[in-house]
């Protein structure tokens, strides 16, 4: 059975292999990217079964990203990550789910599944991971 493949973008290496260990460790693969424009570089030539945007990214407007994203994949699920408890109304109609930090991975995971079975063709098969940078 293959894995479901999820894109995590944050600008910490630390967080991003956190991020991965953890999903692993839940069954999911997971690609890396530290910057917007290796986000949508892999996106285009790797299909993945959901996005983690990190929120807060330096040299990153999550926002452009996210509306990036949408744009050229409309089923394409993304999930903000954020440490704010308040964020702007324009970027929450742009993404499909938002988890605070504080409820993570416990809230994560069951958000990453659900988001999996909503979207069409979510079947992506697992590739060899690596960070991308």
């Amino acid at each position: 059975m293959d894995s479901p493949t999820v894109l995590c973008i944050d600008d910490l290496p630390q967080v991003l292999e956190f991020r991965k260990a953890t999903l692993e460790s839940h069954g999911y693969c997971v690609k890396l990217a530290s910057s917007g424009y290796t986000a949508i570089k892999l996106l285009e030539d790797e299909p993945v079964a959901a996005v983690l945007l990190e929120y807060k990214v330096e040299g990153l407007d999550a926002e452009a990203v996210a509306c990036h994203i949408k744009h050229r994949f409309p089923n394409l699920p993304i999930i903000l990550l954020s440490a704010y408890s308040e964020l702007p109304e324009r970027i929450l109609w742009l993404v499909d789910d938002y988890v605070m930090k504080s409820e993570m991975p416990g809230r994560l995971v069951p958000i990453i599944e659900r988001a999996h079975r909503r979207a069409p063709g979510s079947k992506q098969p697992c590739q060899p991971t690596g960070t991308a940078g």
